[in-house]
């Protein structure tokens, strides 16, 4: 885990919300210089700090509301970082809590050198991943609907349909093993749900592939020569990795072992 260590003659924390920002700026000294709730609006923000923009840095948890935020820091030319979530969770974990004490227990441990540092994942690239991170919620909703197929075979006793459901092509007169028409709406309404999501699912990645080949075709190819990884993997371990450089060492505690696969 990497700490903020940097020096600055402004330190601010942020506990943000939807709605609000509670915000608490230290000076070099420590002291408390600014704290203060405002609505989480850019012109507002703006405003407000204002007179401490020079050497300022800004620090908020990573949740899931701060990267406009981000934008307008990285627009204004303002230091900001990002918190890892979990990390700040041991470090600044009390029994009193409030948005005003955890602004200032994260402008704290800003300035002590002890702010765990998060991935501030580059603006252009974030709608794909997170379509890409979405795309997983139609699969495990789609595994739903199948999965309850087989458990009304089996709550049944019915004999299971041969063909592996999982394929769009093989789910046609799975419904038909059933005479009671009441059972029959049950699985043909799993069937039309999974199959709509599948389609979805198809458009979905097709989409992120055509986006991912006109911004990094090379790198997108050639992570599917490794055995196991195709398409839906390469896409998930390039935008989740982002930029590669951001990772000093691979972190490998096995010795080195010669390659076995060669590629020009």
């Amino acid at each position: 885990m990497k700490f903020y260590t940097e020096t600055h003659q402004h330190f601010c924390g942020i506990d943000l919300h939807t709605k609000t920002i509670y915000l608490c700026i230290l000076n070099s000294s420590g002291e408390i210089i600014l704290h203060t709730n405002i609505p989480a609006r850019p012109k507002p923000f703006l405003k407000v700090i204002k007179p401490f923009r020079d050497d300022l840095v800004i620090g908020v948890e990573c949740m899931f509301s701060w990267y406009w935020l981000a934008d307008l820091c990285i627009q204004e030319e303002i230091k900001f970082i990002l918190g890892h979530a979990l990390y700040m969770k041991a470090i600044h974990g009390g029994k009193a809590k409030s948005d005003k004490i955890d602004s200032e227990k994260i402008a704290r441990l800003i300035k002590g050198g002890t702010f765990p540092l998060a991935y501030v994942y580059p603006p252009g690239l974030r709608p794909t991943r997170d379509l890409l991170r979405r795309r997983r919620t139609l699969v495990r909703m789609r595994s739903e609907m199948l999965a309850h197929i087989k458990l009304t075979h089996y709550q049944y006793n019915a004999e299971f349909f041969q063909k592996n459901i999982n394929k769009k092509g093989n789910r046609e007169g799975i419904a038909e093993q059933f005479s009671d028409p009441t059972i029959r709406k049950n699985i043909e309404l799993d069937v039309s749900v999974a199959d709509h999501l599948h389609a979805e699912i198809v458009q979905l990645e097709n989409y992120i592939i055509r986006k991912t080949k006109a911004f990094d075709p090379r790198t997108f190819y050639r992570l599917q020569t490794v055995p196991g990884i195709g398409p839906v993997l390469a896409l998930t371990i390039l935008y989740e990795v982002g930029d590669i450089d951001r990772f000093p060492t691979v972190q490998c505690k096995r010795p080195a072992q010669p390659p076995r696969f060669y590629y020009g």
